[in-house]
């Protein structure tokens, strides 16, 4: 049976490495946007909402519409909108307002990443496979790959070519959310559960456990993209620091770190309890964050924006595990509404962090702010812990 969705698998892995493509290309060209195009810090930061915002608005489609649709179709037209959203944001900002080009281009993006998310979570989920923890960390590192792809190989791009070709990156990176989307016209998926058999929407949201899982998947969104989305321009205008060693060892390192710290999980979760691995996460990203906005010499700062990624890495696709183990028949709606709370999360932390560092070159306020976010996680995963101490000692008296 497990040979059977093989290939599902890795489908489900090129589609969180789309995902990855498509979240972290445009903070990539935010300085050449600046200097081309004359696009300010606050429109930068609309972009980054409207980008998020955009994929909130997906995250109530999946919910509504989806098992109405079909989940093929949804996945197919998922791929396809994402790459004609990098297409597009290689070719209209030199052919109308590039503000308003970048905003369509973003929207198309959004739209594709967004159901991505949505959707890619509940078939790996639903394929019968052991240790379903390890497999969602293993998927969800392979966001980071993509975002270590994007980056390493645009910088690079950038440097070599010159900024003036910016344009042909995001046309090259549409190949791959095309060559996945004739992946997903043929493999196996399993079908959805029955209406029946869910959880319904109304009882996961009359569940304070499930509320808890909300606000801190939202506060996942939040540590993750704030720190990935402006530590390049961070790094640059804040440290001073040259934009290729900047982003190698700012945005770069945080995405391998990420997805080192995702995969160690896939490979080794079965032996450290996920809660734990959760709570230390965060903890270590409260002190990633404070390292990084209050240190007063680069190196530090650099590696607290790098570290960043280790912390963040299992909080995402913990928090979905954790949630699934909860509410086993949760399906495709469960995985909408934390994906609505973590891109809430994605659009907030970011555009709190650009709003509050907008007349701060260097954004050590706005990064400064957005710890509350990751100390938010702790305070949830101690309760969430507490839970599940009380929970077993419930289990040993019975016995």
């Amino acid at each position: 049976m497990q040979s059977t969705y093989r290939h599902t698998r890795r489908a489900c892995y090129l589609g969180y490495l789309t995902q990855g493509i498509v979240n972290s290309l445009a903070p990539l060209l935010f300085t050449v946007f600046q200097t081309d195009y004359q696009i300010s810090f606050a429109q930068l930061g609309q972009l980054i909402l409207l980008n998020f915002g955009t994929q909130l608005c997906m995250d109530f489609f999946s919910v509504c519409f989806v098992d109405r649709i079909g989940i093929r179709h949804c996945i197919i037209g998922s791929h396809l909108t994402a790459m004609v959203g990098l297409l597009l944001m290689g070719i209209l900002p030199n052919l109308i307002d590039p503000f308003t080009g970048l905003s369509i281009a973003m929207v198309c993006c959004a739209m594709g990443s967004g159901l991505i998310e949505d959707l890619v979570s509940p078939i790996l989920d639903s394929l019968p496979i052991p240790q379903k923890a390890s497999s969602m960390s293993l998927l969800h590192s392979f966001c980071c790959w993509g975002q270590v792809a994007v980056i390493a190989l645009t910088t690079l791009s950038l440097h070599y070519i010159g900024s003036q070709q910016w344009f042909l990156l995001p046309i090259l990176w549409a190949l791959i959310p095309l060559i996945n989307l004739v992946r997903f016209l043929h493999v196996p998926i399993p079908p959805a559960l029955p209406p029946e058999k869910k959880t319904p929407v109304r009882s996961l949201l009359h569940s304070r456990l499930f509320l808890l899982c909300m606000l801190m998947v939202l506060c996942a969104g939040a540590s993750d993209l704030t720190m990935s989305q402006w530590s390049s321009l961070f790094a640059e205008r804040g440290l001073g620091v040259e934009k290729v060693t900047g982003d190698l060892l700012g945005p770069c390192l945080f995405s391998v770190l990420e997805g080192t710290g995702r995969l160690l999980y896939g490979l080794f979760g079965k032996k450290i309890k996920l809660h734990t691995a959760v709570l230390s996460c965060s903890v270590l990203c409260v002190i990633c964050y404070l390292t990084a906005s209050l240190s007063p010499y680069p190196l530090p700062a650099l590696l607290g924006c790098a570290l960043c990624g280790f912390s963040v890495s299992l909080m995402w696709p913990g928090l979905y595990s954790l949630a699934a183990r909860s509410f086993p028949h949760g399906g495709t709606s469960m995985f909408g509404l934390l994906a609505v709370c973590g891109d809430i999360g994605c659009s907030l932390g970011p555009w709190l962090t650009g709003l509050a560092g907008a007349e701060d070159a260097g954004l050590k306020r706005g990064l400064l702010l957005a710890v509350i976010f990751p100390i938010i996680m702790v305070a949830g995963m101690l309760c969430f812990c507490l839970r599940e101490h009380r929970h077993s000692d419930t289990k040993s008296s019975n016995r």
